[in-house]
């Protein structure tokens, strides 16, 4: 194999992927995309949009020497172009076959969703051609977020001086602004709970759905219900808890952030991390699959050894059944993200990782292991007691089998009520009412917002930290308490979004945009069709926008210009509010802004 050359997209996964081989393999890295769109052309598009939408690219800024390189490192040799195995990757793929001259009819490109030898061994056997479906679908994404990123950009900066728009992001912004004017315009409510004492115990007072008790029939509930309180009723029945799926990567990110208080940019960091391989026992190995996927489903090669695990280490009790559910919006392209070994234990490697590296493969590890055991069995009994026509319930459970809980950390507390017997008197300690205030929807923080992303199918697994980071570098938002609340000017963008762009900018345009934008990888959608249909739909909106939507004006001070002496206007950037002479850009004075 001395003649054969094997690229990749990361320098650490090159790493990697050469000591399976004692380095005998030349293993090397594009460092991510080495081309891009070019800035040239209508409006700096780099986009052929009066005609054929045929894109013009440019190496990126930085990769010339590296491109050199590559070209003089695999003169002469196959080369396999191992880049990720989703739509980005190819595409990188196809740059690389471009810039290195490559045959694209030839079989050159091999995918692998986890890197161990075994693996990286088996796509070298499997060698296909490049898919021109992805790759065409990566192209029409990417030209679609050029036009609306530089047009739509340009149009808010001009008129209201906001920083950029997105095809994804301003559509994110929008719910969070939505829910901050439901917040705003809330009313709150008073009512009331009612509940009753026994020792450590606690019976609520039954109450229908979406009532609310008021002040005065609480009061009445309180003097009528005096002791004794007889026990009318005992219902108990076995209930099953079944496990989770394995992680996607919006549950991933959601989870972390949840359990771990992990950023999801944090997050995606760590997972790539242990994707690419860690030192273990001096040999590198990729601990989980592939974390960018919105497929739970697992492969044979790990359901089959799971089982024979689970058996193994607990029981064939501990057996559950594998399942999966496919949505439409799922690309399905590989599995979910599980370990790539199970006897690779959290506890087994943990003196090798980092803390964070740690907590994050201890989540991924337990979930896709317990997703293929047997339920939890809780024993659930209820308890109905009446005192003067007064109807309150106590609850208990308790774990009769513990199942996927064996493993997954997750655990759950009995409440074991005492052997009591219909008829039963009870005296009770305290019967009392609790004040309540009906509460506004919660902001959202990254959980919930990528949670709610992916319900509404906008954005793919690739861009969900991306997006969150946007929001917070752009001004946009402001993280109050670890929630998103919006600022002025991401409340202004998005009313002026609303205003003038709400037939494509919105949920279910950006989802059905997202579904066809898959489609084109399996040719049941034209890409220049779309691309073409969308920018006639675009233009004459921004036309529209532009001339009826006055540019907003900065602020003029009474402070005047120590330079030239023309008066100061409050001008805002990314980095806050400052003084900008009003004759720039012959004079370019500022001053800091003091608030």
């Amino acid at each position: 194999m001395k003649d054969l050359v094997i690229i990749v997209e990361s320098p650490a996964k090159s790493k990697t992927i050469s000591s399976y081989f004692d380095n005998k393999v030349t293993v090397l890295s594009s460092v991510g995309h080495i081309r891009d769109l070019a800035t040239s052309g209508v409006d700096g598009l780099g986009v052929n949009v009066l005609d054929t939408f045929e894109p013009t690219y440019k190496v990126i800024k930085g990769k010339a020497t590296l491109i050199k390189d590559l070209i003089k490192k695999t003169k002469g040799k196959e080369v396999l172009l191992a880049t990720d195995p989703d739509r980005e990757g190819e595409a990188i793929a196809w740059h690389l076959a471009q810039v290195l001259d490559l045959d694209i009819e030839e079989k050159n490109r091999i995918i692998f969703k986890e890197i161990t030898k075994p693996a990286v061994l088996e796509a070298i056997n499997q060698k296909r051609t490049i898919d021109k479906g992805l790759v065409n679908s990566q192209e029409s994404r990417r030209i679609l977020d050029r036009i609306i990123g530089f047009k739509l950009s340009k149009f808010l900066r001009n008129k209201i001086k906001s920083q950029s728009a997105g095809r994804v992001q301003s559509v994110a912004l929008k719910l969070i602004v939505e829910l901050e004017k439901e917040i705003l315009a809330f009313v709150p409510e008073t009512y009331y709970t009612i509940h009753a004492h026994f020792g450590d115990l606690r019976a609520e007072y039954i109450i229908p759905k979406d009532y609310k008790i008021k002040l005065e029939e609480a009061n009445q509930i309180l003097e009528t219900s005096k002791n004794p309180f007889t026990i009318i009723s005992i219902d108990e029945k076995e209930s099953k808890r079944n496990a989770k799926p394995p992680f996607i990567t919006s549950t991933l990110l959601q989870d972390a952030v949840n359990s771990l208080s992990m950023s999801s940019a944090r997050t995606m960091q760590i997972a790539s991390e242990l994707y690419q391989g860690i030192d273990i026992e001096g040999e590198l190995i990729g601990l989980i699959t592939y974390m960018r996927t919105d497929s739970d489903r697992l492969s044979k090669e790990f359901v089959d050894p799971a089982n024979k695990y689970i058996e193994e280490h607990f029981g064939k009790k501990y057996l559950g059944h594998y399942k999966t559910n496919k949505k439409d919006s799922q690309q399905d392209a590989h599995e979910a993200i599980r370990p790539t070994d199970l006897h690779l234990t959290p506890q087994r490697v943990e003196q090798y990782l980092s803390k964070d590296q740690f907590k994050l493969y201890k989540r991924i590890y337990e979930r896709a292991l317990g997703s293929l055991m047997a339920p939890a069995i809780f024993n659930l009994k209820k308890v109905k007691l009446d005192a003067g026509g007064n109807i309150y319930e106590l609850d208990g459970s308790q774990q009769i089998f513990d199942g996927y809980l064996k493993v997954v950390t997750d655990k759950s507390k009995d409440k074991i009520l005492p052997p009591y017997q219909v008829g039963d008197r009870l005296e009770s300690d305290l019967v009392e009412s609790i004040e309540k205030v009906t509460m506004p929807p919660a902001r959202y923080n990254e959980a919930s917002l990528i949670k709610d992303l992916e319900s509404k199918g906008i954005g793919r697994p690739s861009t969900y930290a991306t997006i969150i980071k946007t929001l917070k570098s752009r001004d946009y938002v402001t993280v109050e308490e670890k929630r998103f609340k919006p600022t002025e000017q991401g409340i202004l963008t998005v009313d002026t979004l609303n205003t003038y762009f709400s037939d494509i900018m919105n949920t279910d345009y950006t989802s059905r945009m997202e579904n066809e934008l898959d489609m084109i990888a399996e040719g049941s959608v034209n890409g220049v069709e779309l691309l073409k249909d969308f920018y006639q739909r675009f233009v004459p909106l921004l036309e529209k926008a532009d001339q009826q939507l006055e540019r907003i004006k900065p602020v003029i001070s009474d402070k005047i210009c120590p330079l030239c002496g023309k008066p100061l206007a409050i001008r805002k950037s990314k980095y806050g509010q400052f003084y900008g002479c009003t004759g720039f850009p012959k004079c370019k004075h500022i001053e800091p802004f003091e608030n």
